[in-house]
């Protein structure tokens, strides 16, 4: 056994010891959650709105450069914040974490700051809960590290310490045990237009041994799965991903696409990151037999690559670390930012020279064709000196078509607007 594989399975030793007796604890308040029966807990965790770092960080947001007519400001305190999920009926934006809680941020006031930042459900323990996302009839699903819990009408009861939670995919059963790894397991999921969830399944290794591919891709390890809201029907819907961490369905066709990480140690400027469109169900994106793009592994060079290969739509660059994204669907954006990608580029963490922590955008048509140059929207959280003042994770749209960006670095949201710019009197 190697030292990466022995490593890994030390690991997973010592989570599964770890966890079993908090196991048993979570099972029991999960029963009574969904026996409507209230457990004790009593307080929240709110997150303080104002003072020192709020101030720091709306100086840090003055630096940001953005389009003409666009505007950024700090909508909430966070703390940890990556994926977002906005509420249906606009009333809340539910935000995850790589930790262990989920946030709740409201804006009582509607003037677009947030009035309140509180964890969301906390009699119930979570671990990883990274990936929120609403089905269109209100019910909010997490996907944590080896769990998904369904949390209806989420948007209404999130007052209350106790929330109704019920298991779509049970704890210990989203992946095997001897995979859960400290490495790729922030997941994110997306309701589908077919009414199916959509998880995605991060590869534990860089580039993983031949010997776990056979399990992988029966589980989906590595892929993206799409089970029924209820849990039922389970299957890999997506193959040969290294590590997505941001999926949206294309307003128009319905497809599926999403951001790939890729691999690591291989230089500074390949291989490149990437932006895929899936057009069918079993679709497989190249790895591991590549790191990105066309750019053979050392690990699978000599391997015969399947012909069914699909290759990502948009490269980006080497390392910048594209997560979450979305397709603008909104009217306060000017005509040509409708229809195409804002992605968050969360920047490399092993790059000689940094790149990255900045909010991509991505012209795409209706009929789903990217009709320019990957380009920068929002970016000045990487200075000059190469230090990191935050690193966006995750956009999501406000119901009046404002943009929001997550920063798990500076523990915030921001909030990007449109208005026309002033012209000047005719002489």
């Amino acid at each position: 056994m190697d030292k990466n594989a022995l490593s890994a399975g030390v690991a997973a030793a010592a989570v599964a010891l770890s966890l079993a007796p908090a196991q048993a604890a979570d099972d029991d308040t999960l029963e009574r959650l969904g026996a409507f029966q209230t457990t004790g807990t009593t307080d929240f965790i709110t997150v303080e709105q104002n003072g020192p770092a709020a101030e720091a960080i709306r100086q840090t947001l003055q630096r940001i450069r953005l389009p003409e007519g666009f505007s950024i400001e700090l909508y909430a305190l966070v703390p940890d914040a990556r994926h977002m999920a906005v509420g249906p009926q606009g009333v809340v934006t539910f935000v995850g974490t790589r930790k262990k809680e989920v946030w709740a941020v409201t804006d009582r006031s509607k003037n677009r700051v947030a009035d309140e930042v509180k964890n969301f459900a906390p009699s119930l323990a979570k671990a990883i809960p990274n990936g929120p996302c609403f089905s269109q009839d209100g019910v909010l699903y997490i996907a944590e590290q080896n769990r998904v819990l369904a949390y209806p009408a989420a948007e209404f009861f999130y007052e209350s310490p106790d929330v109704v939670a019920v298991p779509v995919i049970a704890g210990g059963e989203l992946i095997p045990e001897e995979f859960v790894s400290y490495n790729h397991t922030a997941r994110v999921c997306d309701v589908g237009p077919d009414g199916k969830l959509y998880i995605s399944l991060g590869q534990p290794y860089n580039v993983p041994p031949e010997e776990h591919m056979e399990t992988f891709n029966e589980v989906g390890i590595g892929g993206i799965i799409r089970v029924g809201q209820d849990g039922s029907g389970r299957e890999v819907y997506s193959y040969g991903i290294r590590n997505s961490v941001g999926q949206d369905f294309h307003p128009e066709t319905g497809e599926l696409w999403f951001t790939d990480n890729q691999v690591d140690g291989m230089g500074d400027d390949i291989p490149p990151g990437e932006i895929n469109r899936q057009t069918a169900a079993g679709q497989n994106f190249g790895f591991p037999w590549y790191g990105g793009g066309d750019v053979r592994t050392n690990e699978y060079k000599n391997d015969e690559v399947p012909e069914d290969v699909v290759f990502p739509v948009v490269e980006t660059d080497a390392h910048a670390a594209d997560l979450g994204m979305m397709f603008y669907t909104g009217r306060m954006f000017p005509e040509e930012y409708r229809g195409g990608i804002f992605s968050a580029q969360h920047g490399s963490w092993n790059r000689t020279e940094p790149i990255g922590a900045r909010v991509m955008f991505t012209p795409v048509d209706a009929e789903g064709n990217v009709t320019g140059d990957t380009v920068p929207f929002a970016e000045g959280w990487l200075d000059e000196n190469g230090e990191y003042l935050g690193r966006p994770v995750d956009v999501a749209q406000l119901r009046d078509g404002s943009l929001l960006v997550s920063d798990d670095l500076a523990g915030a949201l921001y909030r990007i607007s449109y208005r026309e710019p002033a012209q000047p009197d005719e002489e």
